[in-house]
């Protein structure tokens, strides 16, 4: 090999170390991200399960956005967690169109669903960013009563009972499948526990099994909530991550349940700030 091929490889192999330098910055500060809304959330559901209506607050996104932006620096941290989920929408973009880490990162499954999580991720930090630069009515909105237009659009197509209760199933086996993983501990090949301390995997094991648990119950919940409202022909039965929060608040033991859920959130928040740190990028 001569000099100029010596040369021309070089440059290739730094760009492809700066390449995936930034995109492991990218998919880092979307964690970040993720992780500052799920705590919100969660504080804003355990203010509604031992404060009544929580001031007005919405415990889903649009809540935690409207938390922020009445914070001191409010603005600039709205455009941070808006460009750090826009670097998770890139990061998974690049997953599934180049593989991931990992003998199982390069299955077309797995290549599949990380090109959908970034399709959704592109869409939820379009909305931040938007409500960032002034349009209240852009990710702020309640997410049950998104919930109820959707629904409501749905039922009117022919054969729309069907297709929301197919999808209301497709919610429930979800969530299911995401607390199961979560009790597996399948997380664990994502991370680099070897740079961990004992005491410090310990801890973030722990977070990541009850997040992630707490996380598929509520998905679960709001999938029933929409089978409910197939079966009904009811747009108002399905409920939004508010609403379905709030009807933990309703069954037997109600806040004390709807407390356990939200510090399960507030845990998964605190997982994907592990992740920030130590997930393999």
């Amino acid at each position: 090999m001569n000099a100029r091929s010596w040369a021309l490889q070089g440059r290739f192999g730094a760009r492809r170390a700066a390449d995936s330098t930034a995109m492991a910055a990218a998919a880092r500060a979307g964690f970040a991200a993720r992780g500052l809304i799920y705590v919100l959330v969660a504080v804003i559901a355990l203010q509604i399960a031992f404060g009544g209506d929580s001031g007005g607050k919405q415990a889903d996104r649009g809540g935690a956005l409207g938390e922020l932006a009445g914070r001191p620096f409010g603005s600039v941290m709205l455009w941070t967690v808006g460009i750090g989920l826009a670097g998770m929408a890139l990061w998974r973009l690049s997953e599934a169109a180049f593989g991931g880490p990992g003998p199982d990162g390069s299955k077309l499954s797995h290549r599949a669903a990380d090109l959908l999580r970034s399709v959704f991720y592109a869409f939820v930090s379009y909305s931040v960013l938007a409500y960032a630069a002034g349009d209240r009515g852009s990710g702020s909105g309640s997410s049950d009563r998104n919930t109820d237009d959707v629904t409501a659009k749905v039922l009117e197509w022919p054969g729309g009972q069907w297709i929301l209760g197919i999808a209301g199933v497709g919610v429930v086996i979800a969530g299911l499948w995401i607390a199961v993983r979560a009790v597996q501990r399948t997380f664990r090949k994502h991370l680099r526990t070897h740079e961990m301390s004992a005491r410090t995997r310990k801890v973030v094991e722990a977070v990541g099994v009850t997040g992630g648990s707490a996380r598929g119950v509520v998905f679960a919940a709001a999938g029933v909530f929409a089978v409910v409202a197939a079966v009904q022909h009811q747009p108002g039965k399905a409920r939004g991550m508010d609403d379905t929060l709030r009807g933990f608040r309703d069954l037997p033991a109600g806040p004390w349940l709807l407390a356990a859920v939200a510090l399960g959130l507030a845990a998964f928040g605190v997982f994907s700030w592990c992740n920030a740190r130590w997930r393999k990028v």
